[in-house]
């Protein structure tokens, strides 16, 4: 929407305002007058009037053309050309330092918060024990934290304990099997929270 120099370069190959009937370029022609005194400072390199338009259309307007076009410059490179031995010895070298900085870097390993409700049979079930059996649960991964007894109703209070679990190691359900496998003191478990660390 810009004029440029393109414009000014065609303007000046016209030598007179195009016919009424030619609505479009009568108006253009008139737009690019107004410029007259700006046409120096306007956009753009001005190039002879045969480098503006369709690529595989001659020049017929007089000026000389060269046999090779200067703007065709190709600046990402042709699949075509042959990469350079020193240039393709450089990308392997830095590949491998690339590979040997990545196996270097410690693995992360993903951790989860788990709460757990752990509930009784009744409220003469020896909680004190109950907690001691969920802790007697050992496994690679497994770290238990804070618990605290919590009232539920009718004097029957239930079991909350913290752990901190490693994803691929320990999973609810082993938990689960593992606590539930107390059948003395244990009715049932639930997973109160359960975040990622």
């Amino acid at each position: 929407y810009v004029p440029s120099q393109a414009d000014i370069a065609v303007f000046e190959a016209i030598s007179a305002p195009p016919p009424a009937d030619l609505f479009h370029a009568l108006r253009w022609y008139n737009h690019i007058k107004s410029y007259e005194k700006q046409k120096a400072s306007l956009p753009g390199v001005k190039k002879a009037l045969g480098k503006y338009g369709p690529a595989d259309v001659e020049d017929t307007t007089g000026a000389a053309t060269d046999s090779k076009d200067d703007d065709d410059i190709d600046l990402f490179g042709s699949d075509d050309e042959e990469e350079s031995e020193e240039a393709k010895k450089l990308r392997e070298e830095r590949l491998a330092q690339y590979e040997s900085k990545k196996s270097k870097k410690p693995a992360v390993v993903a951790k989860s918060s788990i709460l757990l409700d752990v509930k009784p049979w009744d409220d003469e079930t020896d909680m004190a024990k109950l907690e001691e059996c969920v802790r007697s649960i050992q496994a690679d991964g497994l770290v238990w934290g804070s618990s605290k007894l919590v009232p539920v109703g009718y004097g029957i209070k239930k079991l909350q304990i913290q752990c901190v679990v490693e994803d691929d190691k320990v999973g609810t359900d082993m938990l689960e099997e593992r606590i539930t496998a107390f059948e003395d003191y244990v009715q049932s478990m639930d997973v109160a929270a359960f975040n990622k660390i």
